[in-house]
């Protein structure tokens, strides 16, 4: 397993703190940055880096406002996320990337290589967030800013709302590993799933011309992920029958296996 490390560097918003996995010895194969969902961290990948890292330079930053990663000064967009994340492959010096992100973190993906199509070689997404607008409507209404409670009554609200997506194999210790980022900032941890409900990931999809591949688990945006099929130029949906929120700490090996075989593919 690749050793996880954890760093700082400067963006637009201040700090943006990130994980970092690498092989002991170079490859030739270009860094995967990974962008996580709302209102998570890096955190999510914490399992899947120490065997993705194994094969190539792998960054996994907190979005900023999550996590260890400065706030902006006001609600962003998914834009303003993929310009940090900008911010951070130059402050990282490198130079073509592969990205990957899950559910907020798609759309961070899919904004990211439109805005840099030189510099974005291959897009995974886990999910695509692409809504009706009565879904959208729905999942506005569910995904509001916290309300705080003083007997602690939302805390187990929002914990139950874990249990309830937990993928088969994602034991309630897994679960509470990540349930502490969820709690974190919450003022604005809304501003995360705000900047989602507002990106148009449908016609965005339309115009990204990198081969794209989709990871579409049994979770909360299944049946909206099927919806991405016919929008995209170059790309293809892996339906993940039995696999929910957690699959890269429960299956990491596989998932590890099908990352590695897309991007290495005709490299």
């Amino acid at each position: 397993m690749a050793k996880t490390t954890k760093h700082y560097a400067e963006v637009r918003f201040g700090q943006i703190h990130y994980r970092r996995a690498e092989p002991s010895q170079p490859k030739n194969n270009p860094p995967l940055m990974m962008f996580h969902m709302s209102p998570n961290s890096g955190r999510i990948y914490e399992t899947f880096l120490g065997k993705i890292g194994e094969s190539r330079l792998c960054i996994a930053p907190d979005t900023p406002g999550f996590g260890d990663s400065s706030p902006p000064s006001h609600p962003p967009t998914i834009n303003n996320y993929a310009d940090a994340m900008g911010d951070l492959i130059d402050a990282l010096k490198l130079r073509s990337v592969d990205v990957m992100g899950y559910h907020t973190g798609a759309e961070i993906c899919v904004a990211l290589a439109l805005a840099r199509p030189e510099q974005i070689c291959k897009v995974i997404l886990i999910s695509a967030p692409i809504f009706t607008d009565a879904e959208l409507h729905e999942f506005r209404a569910h995904y509001t800013r916290d309300q705080l409670t003083q007997d602690g009554s939302h805390l187990a609200k929002k914990w139950r709302g874990h249990l309830h997506w937990a993928g088969p194999g994602w034991t309630m210790a897994y679960v509470a590993e990540q349930f502490n980022d969820a709690l974190r900032n919450p003022s604005i941890a809304w501003w995360g799933h705000n900047a989602a409900f507002n990106f148009d990931m449908a016609e965005a999809l339309k115009r990204v011309n990198q081969q794209v591949l989709v990871f579409n688990p049994d979770d909360d945006l299944h049946t909206q992920t099927c919806r991405a099929a016919p929008l995209m130029k170059n790309g293809r949906i892996d339906h993940l029958q039995g696999w929910g929120h957690g699959f890269l700490d429960v299956h990491t090996t596989v998932a590890c296996a099908k990352v590695c075989a897309f991007l290495d593919d005709g490299r």
